[in-house]
C-alpha cells in the first residue's frame, strides 16, 4: 500500500502529464484558430480562441496544485 507521500508524488506526476496534454491541446487549438481565421471562418476562430483562454486560465491552477503536492 502506498503511503501519503507516495500518493502525493503519484498525483503530482499524473497532474504533470495532464498539464503537458493541456499545453499540447492549446498549441493545436492555436494552429486551428489561425487556419480558421485565415480561411474566413472568423466566428469559429473566435470560439476556438475562447477555448484557448480557458486552457490558459486552468494551466495556472493545475501548476499551482502540482507545486503544492510536490512541496508537501
Amino acid at each position: 500500500m502506498l503511503d501519503n507521500s507516495d500518493c502525493k508524488i503519484a498525483a503530482a506526476d499524473a497532474l504533470t502529464l495532464l498539464l503537458h496534454n493541456q499545453h499540447a491541446l492549446g498549441a493545436a487549438i492555436e494552429e486551428i484558430t489561425k487556419w480558421l481565421s485565415e480561411n474566413g471562418v472568423e466566428n469559429v476562430a473566435v470560439n476556438a480562441a475562447a477555448a484557448m483562454e480557458t486552457l490558459d486560465t486552468n494551466v495556472k491552477d493545475v501548476t499551482a496544485a502540482i507545486m503544492r503536492l510536490r512541496q508537501s
